[in-house]
């Protein structure tokens, strides 16, 4: 099927690309730190990835995920109120893993091994602003639309 994603790090932009056709355009949040690849930085990787694995499918929308894993919650306004400093990874999540030791696999910069995702976030959240902690969010009905168009291995570019 020949699709891609790419992600403009300095735009806040993910587009889902077919050959040299661009099927969608998403507003995004990307790391408040910026680009970087070092672990324990909390910046948005560079370059080649790939999805590595697809998490949440047939979950309601603003399912909360811990570990990768349904919490049983679902996020609220109020739920959010109650743990104001929780990180909240909602809905879908699309695992991201480097293509390129020494850059952004194995080592101190392993994309896979920094939990990277693209994800849903609470819709509060603003779009364009970068505000996560290293992940692409995304509004949920966005993220939902992007992962049932994707299959794994899908080829993933992130550009500052």
């Amino acid at each position: 099927m020949n699709l891609r994603i790419e992600v403009d790090i300095g735009g806040q932009w993910l587009s889902l690309w077919r050959g040299n056709e661009r099927l969608r355009h998403w507003r995004v949040a990307t790391a408040r730190n910026g680009p970087g690849e070092r672990h324990g930085s909390e910046c948005t990787p560079r370059g080649r990835h790939i999805i590595r694995a697809k998490i949440g499918a047939g979950q309601p929308l603003n399912t909360v995920f811990v570990g990768r894993r349904p919490s049983g919650e679902i996020y609220t306004p109020e739920l959010g109120r109650r743990f104001p400093g929780r990180d909240w990874i909602l809905t879908r999540i699309l695992w991201l893993s480097g293509t390129e030791p020494g850059f952004n696999r194995l080592g101190a910069c392993d994309t896979m091994r920094r939990y990277i995702y693209i994800h849903g976030c609470p819709d509060s959240h603003p779009m364009g602003i970068p505000s996560s902690h290293g992940c692409i969010k995304m509004r949920n009905h966005d993220i939902v639309e992007l992962f049932d168009l994707v299959p794994p291995y899908t080829p993933v570019y992130i550009k500052a």
